[in-house]
């Protein structure tokens, strides 16, 4: 089947088993590597991207879907440079190992782009399908408040 779709800003068109998963055509295939297996079964969120701007988990969506869409992955969530929450997530010590990071970028990120203003348990209820093991999530869920904060001052709605 060929599929076509925007990934990261660049057009790609791939002959591919349609029934493949996403995650595997997006690492295999199209050299990515932020989308991450964790669960394979959608219960972690490791493999989190974004689908037409909408959190989507990439172990539980078919190559096939991806077609016409705009799919962006962690690596492509900042236009000139790193987004302000990955930003963030580093300066405020929100990741350890790193193997979810990408998926809680990608989840927060459209969460904020949803609720601009959110509170921490707006915040942790966004990030509840995004599980961590080494974080404990007092960092990340500080660090989402900051970009929240980052954001609203970039688009001049902060202090």
């Amino acid at each position: 089947m060929i599929i076509s779709f925007v990934l990261d800003g660049e057009e790609q068109t791939l002959d591919v088993d349609g029934g493949l998963r996403a995650v595997d055509v997006l690492r295999e295939y199209c050299g990515v590597t932020a989308p991450k297996e964790g669960c394979g079964t959608g219960e972690c969120g490791a493999c989190a991207v974004l689908v037409d701007g909408e959190t989507r988990l990439s172990c539980l969506m078919l190559a096939a879907q991806m077609n016409g869409c705009i799919v962006t992955t962690a690596q492509g969530l900042g236009t000139d440079g790193p987004h302000p929450v990955q930003e963030a997530l580093a300066d405020l010590g929100g990741v350890q190992c790193g193997y979810c990071t990408p998926g809680i970028a990608v989840t927060a990120a459209e969460f904020l782009e949803r609720n601009p203003d959110p509170t921490r348990k707006e915040i942790r209820d966004a990030l509840s399908g995004n599980l961590c093991r080494c974080t404990g999530y007092h960092k990340i869920v500080d660090a989402v408040e900051d970009a929240a904060k980052r954001l609203q001052k970039e688009h001049g709605r902060g202090e």
